[in-house]
């Protein structure tokens, strides 16, 4: 006498996978429940996690990265103030081996109240008289400092600065007052008479704002030409974050005998109020995947049953020829099990194409764990086996007699 249960596992996957084949239309309209829920799962996760990197980066990218050491001033009593300090020359290459300085650049505006700059060498006394442009003097790392963007010609670079060379460079509005909107002619600007090739034209500036009224000439040059002193304030560029810490140090770097003659301006750590955001959008976002991926097993649920009330006589038939409960309530949870798993594959592919989609359109960075990805593909098949349990107990119970005589 043959065993009760003589069909083996190979078997019945065999059974599911060649019912599920032959019923093309039954198996779109089941993977479809799955392909949708795993996808948004994936989606949503996946843009949770894009959007709240994105929202990082705006936070950083907002976040104050400057840092500015100067003088400290003192009150006379008068109503004047005096600095207590002065920054030496070398400021820059003393903030550049601190850690968390990206980059540095002396600056100081050059007093010269009779100065008259102009773009022609010759004073014409008819033309009625305006307030020059304010001059600054700079270093070499000015534009990469303060985040400035060329409109046209170039910088200058430490070989100028080095050579006291006399160039000098526009911010645009002080180049539309002097009229000169090009540099490829080799244009000059005039101090006191005193020619100035012009080498480019600032076009904006993230920081000091002020600079695109200016004439910025090398610090060697202002203090060959004008008797610059000292600088006037030392600006860096520094990490997100090293703020708290540069703080303390950039005094003691610069002015390491009498720190507290110098005032540093930084900026504080990362905004807690980023961070709270960041917690918030994926809360938001992981309910949402929760909300969806419970609607697609509730779906598959509801197509499996549908499936089993479809296929009562078929389950009689295969309980007649000696198919037992157990053999019919397991075809009937392989059935779900690679539905889902198919599901769960094509659903996981469609949900990072979306996050991949969604990101270029808007000109993000994707972001797609891949442990994301594989889970949702197998959970698809876990999702199978839950909404599968309950139709295939109750094809297991049905007598064959009651399934052939209502059966189709």
């Amino acid at each position: 006498m043959a065993p009760a249960d003589r069909f083996r596992f190979p078997d019945l996957l065999g059974e599911a996978t060649a019912d599920i084949g032959s019923r093309p239309g039954r198996l779109v309209t089941t993977i479809v429940g799955t392909v949708l829920g795993i996808a948004a799962l994936i989606a949503t996760i996946g843009l949770a996690q894009t959007a709240a990197g994105q929202i990082a980066r705006q936070f950083d990218a907002n976040a104050a990265t400057q840092l500015v050491v100067g003088p400290r001033t003192a009150n006379t009593g008068g109503g004047a103030t005096i600095a207590a300090g002065a920054l030496p020359w070398d400021a820059v290459s003393r903030l550049e081996r601190l850690a968390g300085i990206e980059s540095a650049a002396v600056l100081a505006e050059v007093q010269l109240p009779e100065a008259v700059v102009t773009a022609v060498p010759v004073n014409d006394p008819s033309r009625p008289p305006s307030a020059p442009p304010p001059i600054y003097a700079a270093s070499a790392e000015l534009l990469d400092t303060v985040g400035g963007r060329l409109a046209t010609g170039r910088f200058f670079d430490a070989g100028h600065d080095g050579r006291a060379d006399r160039v000098a460079v526009l911010g645009i509005r002080a180049a539309e007052r002097l009229g000169l909107q090009r540099v490829d002619t080799q244009p000059s600007v005039f101090i006191d008479g005193i020619a100035y090739a012009v080498l480019g034209v600032v076009g904006s500036a993230d920081v000091r704002a002020e600079l695109l009224n200016a004439v910025i000439v090398p610090t060697e040059t202002a203090r060959a030409d004008f008797r610059l002193a000292a600088p006037g304030d030392v600006q860096a560029r520094i990490a997100i974050g090293a703020g708290p810490q540069l703080r303390n140090q950039a005094a003691l770097a610069l002015a390491p005998d009498d720190p507290e003659s110098l005032e540093v301006r930084a900026p504080d750590g990362r905004s807690e109020l980023g961070r709270d955001v960041q917690a918030d959008v994926n809360g938001v976002f992981l309910v949402l995947a929760v909300i969806v991926l419970l609607a697609g097993g509730v779906g598959i649920a509801n197509v499996t049953m549908l499936s089993v009330m479809e296929r009562v006589g078929e389950i009689g038939l295969r309980r007649a020829i000696g198919a037992t409960g157990r053999q019919i309530a397991g075809q009937f949870v392989a059935e779900s099990v690679v539905i889902g798993l198919l599901g769960g594959l094509i659903g996981a592919a469609l949900g990072v194409f979306a996050v991949v989609v969604i990101s270029v359109v808007r000109d993000w960075t994707p972001v797609v764990d891949p442990r994301v990805a594989v889970g949702g593909a197998l959970l698809g098949a876990v999702v199978g086996l839950v909404a599968g349990g309950l139709p295939a107990h109750r094809a297991a119970r049905i007598e064959p007699v009651d399934a052939l005589r209502g059966g189709t």
